[in-house]
């Protein structure tokens, strides 16, 4: 057989055409965008264009209100370049109050009917979208260039992202809006509130969810870098969304922008940005509908049985790039005390930090970029100090006269329950401890509060398991770095500190559930026996008793069976959706720990005997909480039925101001209503100063949605082969390989794909 001599690698940004080989059959085949191909010399042709179109262009980016673009009249703030103190790419205008109540009544009356379309009708919109996205990619690159000091690898990952996210989200709002007896539709009005160091991935993430999900959407984006967003929300209205629909609002956050958010008309906030903020905006509004990926405190684990050369490699890429402005970075190493002793070690990694790339993003060759703005606060506290114990290891130093451009710190020392172990700084500083147990690090890791990533580098399987089960973080990589979250393959999301709502993660496949509305418009079929002992002991219980009707008997019977069934497929499952070689991208779901079962006198049997079953399989240990002196039939039959569970359930009566201090002393970390008005405001305030969730959709019989209130997601990323060696797991089947960047589909091969055969994502 004659071999080919053409070129494998054939992929050309300079010829983009945004159409794409992926067909729309389901969610579970999506195949992510591929990043750029760098090896490939004309893209450097093609950065160098990006690089000369953008540098001195001026752009004047209006308010988009009720279909209309607003210049006059308006306060006009600058479009900064970090890269270059002073010099302004452009102005933006900032909406007055006047300008927010307009908005959000337009995106209430939804004029153009986007919320009267189907699902598949929005899909096929979407669709547009992201070929207009894929067709910006260099003007996406090039406006975070200018305005958000992004350098072009980390911003070419995120225009991928962006295109995945549009893809994927009006994928499962379809596969959502297929379930059998329910009817689905989008919750209203939603505010999307983005930050500056994702200024392209994560607005068009929220935007994607919220459309997908069939609302109407407002973008406030990061005042420090609406220019990339300007550019973004240009795709959207290219590729045949309304400017009615989705809505261009940059103001100000203390005055404005808490006017939008706390608007009455508005149905739902995603945020992403600071613990803080998201604080502010529930303290303002308890009953706010607030989805918010929020801070990290983020850690990596070495040990001494670590591949120290690799670890390094990782860390320095975690903790370093965009200067350590990621949500996911890295600001806290633990090393065993074997490695922190070892001078070797530390030499090496003083090092290799040292070799780091600082400069310009205009500088093709910059590895580490500017700051969004110069230190202030805990960053300049971090750059500038030392507490008792630290010693530097490797100084922070301004480049170039810049104050937005710092080489990177490393501290040594840094002690437990200091400054450097519990603050978040976001930017180019690292914190080293020193342990003598796996447990006590990862005790160390958990005193933070934060739970957004956290890493481990190892080859132990033990200390792998040990890690896994110990450690409280929404992402986990083990022997790779803790950034790079690619839609799918890594959703992302955290627990604690670090997050605000159910726990379903941007990326995977239930997130746009939490900006959907379902009601049951037929009843699920009736089985003829429960498969499972405990629920058939339930529901014998119940037959033919007084406390429910045949009705409710029937329906119950039914959520139960469509609770073990989906249980089973789904939430039982630990998912890896693409089998790459050499690396495990897990998906799984775990137990909200304690739970609290609120009743309210207005709840009816099913909405009692339901939560309690859902708990049941999910395994939550529950807390069925009454009112004092609150009783009824069904409660006491839901007493003697349950007997048997011994500690896997216990009543209580508590009032509201009783339920208010329970969550205030972490003794529950959920509280499950059955409707939202029967939530007290004192209750919510209390559930905001504890990031604790308040579950108070209506309660359904179907378990693909209903379930998703009893668990939290979480994702792993484990590298393990050992430079292509895969060791005992050579022989396991994984996924066929797919073609080079740039070849066709058709040709054959018979070997799996691996994590290295595609360019890293830096994103998240």
């Amino acid at each position: 057989e004659t071999l080919s001599n053409a070129p494998r690698r054939t992929q050309d940004r300079r010829s983009e055409t945004g159409d794409h080989d992926q067909v729309a059959n389901g969610w579970q085949h999506f195949q992510n965008e591929p990043d750029t191909d760098w090896a490939l010399p004309h893209h450097a042709e093609w950065a160098q264009h990006i690089v000369s179109r953008w540098e001195n262009r001026q752009v004047q980016v209006p308010l988009v209100v009720d279909g209309q673009e607003l210049f006059e009249g308006r306060p006009t703030r600058p479009c900064l370049d970090p890269s270059r103190p002073g010099v302004d790419v452009g102005d933006y205008r900032q909406a007055t109050a006047e300008d927010i109540d307009n908005a959000v009544d337009a995106a209430a009356r939804d004029e153009d009917g986007w919320r009267s379309l189907t699902y598949l009708q929005r899909q096929q919109v979407l669709q547009g979208v992201a070929k207009e996205i894929r067709l910006a990619r260099a003007d996406l690159m090039g406006a975070a260039l200018a305005n958000a000091g992004k350098t072009l690898a980390e911003s070419d990952a995120e225009v991928s992202e962006a295109v995945d996210f549009v893809e994927f989200y009006a994928d499962t709002a379809c596969s959502f809006a297929a379930l059998p007896g329910l009817i689905a539709q989008g919750k209203g009005v939603m505010v999307v509130v983005s930050p500056w160091n994702f200024p392209i991935a994560i607005p068009c993430g929220g935007i994607a969810a919220g459309l997908a999900a069939g609302n109407t959407v407002i973008l406030k984006p990061a005042s420090d870098a609406v220019l990339p967003a300007w550019e973004l929300c240009q795709c959207f209205w290219r590729g045949g969304i309304s400017r009615k629909t989705l809505q261009f609002l940059p103001c100000a956050g203390s005055a404005e922008g808490s006017q939008l958010v706390q608007h009455r008309q508005v149905d739902g906030v995603i945020l992403t940005g600071g613990t803080e903020t998201a604080q502010a905006m529930l303290k303002a509004k308890p009953d706010l509908p607030l989805v918010a990926e929020t801070g990290g405190k983020n850690a990596t684990i070495v040990t001494a049985l670590a591949d120290r050369d690799l670890a390094i490699k990782n860390v320095l890429h975690s903790a370093f790039s965009h200067a350590g402005q990621k949500c996911s970075a890295t600001s806290l190493l633990l090393l065993e005390a074997e490695v922190y002793d070892d001078p070797e070690f530390k030499r090496a990694l003083v090092e290799a930090a040292e070799s780091l790339a600082v400069g310009s993003a205009w500088d093709l060759s910059s590895k580490v970029g500017p700051l969004i703005r110069p230190p202030a606060g805990d960053l300049a506290t971090a750059l500038l100090t030392l507490e008792p114990g630290e010693s530097w290891a490797l100084i922070p130093r301004k480049v170039d006269g810049n104050e937005q451009l710092w080489t990177p710190g490393i501290k040594w020392g840094v002690q437990p329950g200091s400054f450097t172990h519990l603050t978040e700084f976001f930017g180019p500083m690292l914190g080293v401890m020193r342990y003598q147990k796996l447990h006590e690090a990862i005790a160390l890791v958990n005193q933070t509060g934060y739970g957004l990533t956290s890493g481990l580098e190892s080859l132990d399987d033990r200390e792998q398991a040990e890690w896994q089960a110990g450690v409280r973080a929404g992402n986990l990589y083990i022997n790779r770095s803790t950034v790079g979250a690619i839609v799918l393959r890594q959703p992302f999301g955290g627990m604690g500190k670090s997050a605000i709502g159910p726990g379903l993660k941007a990326g995977g496949p239930n997130y746009v559930a939490q900006f959907m509305n379902f009601t049951a418009n037929e009843p699920i079929a009736t089985p003829t026996a429960i498969p499972d002992s405990v629920f058939s002991d339930l529901l014998t219980a119940l037959h033919d008793s007084h406390e429910m009707t045949h009705e409710d008997q029937q329906r119950l019977a039914a959520a139960c069976n469509n609770f073990q069934r989906v249980w089973t497929e789904e939430f039982a499952i630990v998912h890896d959706h693409f089998l790459l070689i050499g690396q495990d991208n897990q998906r799984r779901y775990l137990p909200v720990a304690a739970l609290r079962i609120r009743v309210d006198p207005s709840d009816t049997a099913f909405d009692l005997f339901a939560r309690v079953a859902a708990a049941r399989i999910a395994g939550c240990r529950i807390t069925v909480t009454t009112p004092p002196g609150f009783t009824s039939a069904p409660l006491e039959r839901l007493h003697e039925v349950t007997e048997h569970w011994a500690g896997g359930i216990e009543f209580i009566d508590e009032s509201d101001a009783e339920l208010c201090d329970a969550i205030h002393r972490h003794a529950t970390d959920r509280v499950r209503y059955a409707a939202p008005e029967r939530v007290p405001l004192d209750v919510r305030r209390a559930a905001a100063t504890r990031h604790v969730f308040i579950a108070d959709a209506p309660v359904l019989a179907d378990g693909r949605i209903e379930l998703l209130w009893y668990v939290q997601e979480q994702s792993l990323s484990f590298d393990y082969h050992r430079f292509g060696n895969l060791g005992v797991r050579a022989n396991e089947k994984r996924a066929p390989l797919k073609p080079a960047l740039g070849e066709p589909p058709s040709v054959p091969s018979s070997a799996p794909t691996t994590p290295d055969q595609e360019p890293q994502r830096t994103d998240e």
